[in-house]
């Protein structure tokens, strides 16, 4: 997401007429799972991941790559290529120091949300679902579900996260949320979020 939204501030400047952005993750196995489980971040044998879910405990890590091209709008129109998507805005921002390296800052995730939907042009109450990071541990998710509930001032739209789906892709875990988008648009239906039983 971060190489698609750099693409998307040189489209405007009009330093670019195309993007090609994206992301991979295939790091080396062993040290993804030793990571993880030094910082205990995947669940137990008896226990499940499930993002956005009370009785998750942790993560699955995943590999895949997603690339998409990006244009101006007046610019696709006028190909004949279709148009997925349109981006109306991003915003991002730096977490700071937090308390632990799973857990999210909720100022800084509040913030990113503020520049997005400000550069959109949106308000909150116009948008009526939201793909989630949610990783599936009980801190993040819980910090993530929080600054949500501030920044939508409790008028929350429906929420969900491919990773219950494909896993936790690291690096290239926005292109999966983009990719389901993308495919929710076009089959003008959301994919559940699977395994939720206490939400």
């Amino acid at each position: 997401l971060y190489a698609i939204r750099l693409g998307c501030v040189a489209l405007r400047r009009g330093e670019v007429d195309w993007v090609l952005a994206g992301a991979v993750s295939a790091a080396d196995p062993f040290f993804i799972h030793a990571g993880f489980s030094l910082l205990q971040a995947y669940p137990e044998s008896n226990e499940t991941s499930a993002p956005l879910d009370q009785n998750s405990r942790g993560l699955y890590a995943s590999e895949g790559v997603g690339m998409v091209l990006l244009r101006r709008l007046d610019d696709a129109k006028n190909q004949t290529t279709p148009i997925l998507g349109v981006i109306r805005g991003s915003g991002w921002s730096n977490d700071g120091k937090g308390k632990f390296v799973l857990s999210p800052n909720p100022v800084g995730q509040k913030r990113a949300y503020e520049r997005a939907y400000e550069e959109a042009g949106l308000h909150p109450s116009e948008v009526n679902y939201l793909e989630c990071h949610a990783t599936g541990t009980p801190l993040g998710d819980r910090i993530e579900a929080q600054s949500i509930s501030d920044f939508f001032n409790k008028e929350l739209p429906r929420l969900g996260s491919v990773k219950s789906n494909v896993g936790h892709m690291l690096t290239a875990a926005g292109m999966s949320s983009l990719a389901k988008i993308l495919g929710a648009f076009e089959s003008e239906s959301i994919p559940a979020s699977i395994q939720i039983t206490n939400p």
